[in-house]
């Protein structure tokens, strides 16, 4: 079974046993229960499908890659450079309950 979660403004596709990297959680480590669930196998939610959770593990927290911002005009001398990592929660899904 396979459900459509909501979290960090962005929408992941999970199934148990799956890992993946969301917007940095209040949580360091424990377990996690996602309840803005948008799809759980057939059932669509209007927006949300009620009593439907997913149950999750919190592994850790860390810093994704640096993204280079570069800002550059022509001609003006101008040119400024910046960088950014973004914080991430890593979660192991252990439950999808409709």
């Amino acid at each position: 079974m396979f459900a459509v979660i909501e979290t960090g403004g962005k929408q992941y596709i999970v199934k148990e046993g799956d890992v993946i990297k969301v917007e940095k959680l209040p949580v360091e480590e424990g377990e996690i229960e996602f309840d803005k669930i948008l799809m759980v196998g057939d059932k669509v939610g209007t927006p949300y499908v009620e009593g439907a959770k997913v149950k999750a593990e919190a592994i850790r927290v860390g810093k994704a890659k640096k993204v280079v911002v570069f800002k550059f005009k022509r001609r003006k001398g101008y040119a400024k450079k910046q960088g950014h990592r973004q914080l991430f929660s890593e979660v192991k899904i252990t439950q999808i309950s409709a």
